[in-house]
């Protein structure tokens, strides 16, 4: 049955592929480099958001030597809004380790790109695989559902992974590798949606238990999820000659390495004023951020930038949402 499927997928894909800009076309040898970067940007975030980001990126540092002698403010202004922001420190530390110890070249190895920052089981398979051609078992979020669904799990995720894991090892085949791990990924984007999948359009039908059992949306199983826990902050908008201050955040913790608004102490003494709060949600936690505003003369230390430019700033989401009421209360004082 596993290899029957799989020959029926990679039919499937050969026809229905995506094109994507890190995708390799007919003919063409993929680039590890393209690669890479993109399953970094993929992760955790949907591909219609991801794309702009990868053209930009690639259009201004096409190999991963000129992406290891960027400077870290440069890339991460240009990660700005992407999010997940640690992916960003991490991407700048796996490149200036290609380029300073492997010759700018990626170790076709698993083991051995695991090894590299940033590069975890699911990505060292997937460039294994993909730029590489070999053998590796590359289980995402999509591939989780078409398994799932395929052999109808009743366990429920997280604690099926390790079964999910051995039953894509046996349908994964020897040869084109590359090419069936995106067909995974591409059916399940695509066709094994997570609602409403399209079955009648799905190579795999034949051999699917969930379909047989007539309801393929009840896979996969989840456990519960734990509410996430919510905190409250404060940031301050400074204005001074129609400048705001902004500041560097820490390289290591939540945002690190970002320019953002000032956070939990007054940047100046000044008669702040609430101008209201926002809502967003991290990976492990919601906050509620309130933000103060005031337009002081000061000295204050950090980043004095022009109040009609802050787009160019490269403010992560939160910050830039803040931003916004900033500008808000600007206008209306």
């Amino acid at each position: 049955m596993a290899v029957d499927a799989a020959r029926a997928l990679l039919c499937w894909y050969a026809v229905e592929k995506r094109r994507l800009p890190w995708r390799a076309e007919a003919g063409e040898t993929p680039d590890p480099y393209r690669i890479w970067l993109s399953e970094v940007m993929l992760q955790q975030t949907m591909v219609a958001a991801v794309k702009p980001y990868f053209e930009a990126f690639t259009a201004r540092w096409p190999t991963v030597q000129a992406l290891a002698a960027a400077e870290d403010a440069e890339v991460m202004r240009a990660w700005a809004g992407l999010g997940y922001y640690a992916r960003a420190r991490n991407l700048l530390a796996c490149a200036r380790t290609v380029a300073g110890e492997h010759d700018g070249c990626f170790p076709a190895d698993e083991a051995a790109l695991r090894k590299l920052p940033g590069i975890g089981a699911y990505t060292a398979a997937a460039i294994a695989s993909i730029a590489f051609g070999r053998r590796a078992v590359v289980v995402d979020g999509n591939v989780e559902r078409v398994i799932s669904r395929l052999h109808a799990i009743e366990t429920p995720l997280p604690a099926s992974r390790p079964q999910i894991r051995t039953l894509a090892d046996a349908m994964t085949l020897d040869h084109n590798a590359g090419d069936f791990a995106q067909a995974m990924m591409d059916l399940g984007a695509t066709i094994c949606t997570p609602r409403c999948p399209a079955c009648e359009l799905c190579p795999l039908t034949a051999h699917c238990q969930a379909f047989a059992q007539g309801e393929p949306g009840r896979y996969p199983i989840k456990a519960p999820k734990a509410a996430k826990p919510r905190r409250e902050g404060v940031a301050y908008w400074l204005e001074r000659d129609g400048k705001v201050l902004l500041v560097r955040r820490p390289p290591k913790g939540l945002l690190g390495g970002m320019v953002a608004l000032p956070t939990d102490e007054p940047p100046a003494a000044a008669d702040w004023r609430d101008a209201g709060a926002v809502d967003h949600v991290f990976t492990h936690f919601a906050l509620t951020m309130t933000l103060r505003c005031a337009e002081a003369e000061t000295a204050a230390e950090g980043i004095w930038w022009p109040v009609d430019q802050l787009g160019e700033a490269g403010l992560p989401t939160l910050f830039a949402k803040l931003a916004a009421r900033g500008a808000a209360w600007r206008e209306a004082a």
